[in-house]
């Protein structure tokens, strides 16, 4: 039961179901963190991660990529290709039940919440100023940050040196805060085509009440963005031998 597919499924299930809870209780109408703002939405995503990354190790998968772009980043860097699809399949998945789970916990709230955007932005991302190529490059941007930091932190300089077993996933999660602080305020920092695309196909299928349409001429960039990033990121690495 516990395999790295297992882990991969449940540490994204995890990740999606506290992120997007986040953002859930802080755009939906009547939860009593509605209007938290920005800090409370790039904190609970932080943590989503830790959790996640924590419970991916547990059920089997030591390497907790649970995000298709850390998969092919680090796959590039090893050439190492043999989780590729299984990965990201389950990353998928995992994100879908973890949104449908956030559909149920916030059951009562979707009725009272009549702005449709809104209720989208709790699935997947959406960006600040609409400009398909410049949402591509901070997608790309951001992603290459998230892979290339994860590759330092676990590098064999760095584990000479560095940090005792077992921080990991704390520093991992401190990166993603960083960079939802630093460079989120443009598309809603994606760097993940799971967490954006599984809560995507939830919210198209799901029935949420008064929902609008799932916004697909968007979704290939929260997509493509990141596995551009992720796969620069690994290859960059794979270069200086980290």
């Amino acid at each position: 039961m516990l395999t790295p597919w297992f882990g991969e499924f449940m540490g994204t299930f995890v990740l999606v179901l506290l992120g997007d809870g986040v953002v859930a209780g802080v755009l939906l109408r009547k939860t009593k963190s509605e209007n938290a703002g920005w800090m409370v939405i790039t904190t609970g995503w932080a943590l989503a991660v830790m959790c996640g990354v924590f419970t991916a190790i547990a059920c089997g998968s030591p390497g907790a990529h649970l995000n298709p772009a850390v998969t092919l980043g680090f796959a590039l860097r090893s050439h190492d290709f043999s989780h590729v699809l299984p990965f990201i399949a389950a990353q998928i998945l995992g994100a879908i039940t973890g949104a449908t789970l956030v559909w149920l916990h916030y059951l009562p709230h979707w009725r009272e919440t009549p702005d449709a955007p809104a209720k989208l932005s709790v699935f997947s991302t959406a960006p600040a100023i609409r400009a398909l190529p410049a949402n591509f490059l901070c997608e790309v941007i951001g992603t290459f940050v998230l892979v290339f930091v994860v590759s330092a932190i676990f590098s064999r300089n760095v584990a000479a040196t560095g940090p005792a077993a077992g921080l990991g996933p704390y520093l991992v999660a401190s990166l993603v805060w960083g960079i939802g602080l630093s460079l989120g305020g443009t598309t809603g920092y994606a760097i993940n085509p799971a967490r954006d695309l599984g809560p995507r196909i939830a919210h198209a299928l799901l029935p949420i009440a008064g929902k609008g349409a799932s916004d697909w001429g968007y979704a290939p960039i929260p997509v493509f963005g990141p596995l551009v990033g992720g796969a620069l990121a690994g290859l960059l690495a794979r270069l200086l031998a980290l």
